[in-house]
């Protein structure tokens, strides 16, 4: 049985919060709780959070031993990107993109 969780729209880069899913991937999901709530990455919080949904989800559904869960699949996708700008030079500006991300964690039973 799999269970998984979205968190959209997250205000951070893709490219600062794929490193941390790639390392969390195919870890049992306590053992990237742990992991998780000891990273000093700032994408290693909204990830932590979005795994204990995912528990919480398996756990609300029943019939699903949360010790046996697994990270089966972690993305993260570009969300939309706010685009603003920076005045430069002799009356020039340069865009500044706020890129954000949407994350999908699936757990499955061992």
């Amino acid at each position: 049985m799999t269970v998984q969780a979205i968190l959209r729209n997250v205000r951070m880069s893709p490219r600062k919060v794929r490193p941390l899913c790639n390392e969390v991937r195919g870890k049992a999901a306590a053992s990237a709780v742990a992991f998780l709530s000891h990273s000093p990455r700032r994408a290693a919080k909204p990830l932590l959070k979005l795994v204990r949904s995912a528990l919480a989800n398996a756990n609300q559904k029943g019939g699903v031993d949360v010790d046996n869960l697994f990270i089966k699949e972690v993305v993260c996708d570009q969300a939309p990107t706010l685009k603003r700008w920076m005045p430069r030079a002799k009356g020039s500006a340069s865009p500044i993109l706020k890129r954000s991300s949407h994350i999908k964690v699936v757990l499955q039973e061992k």
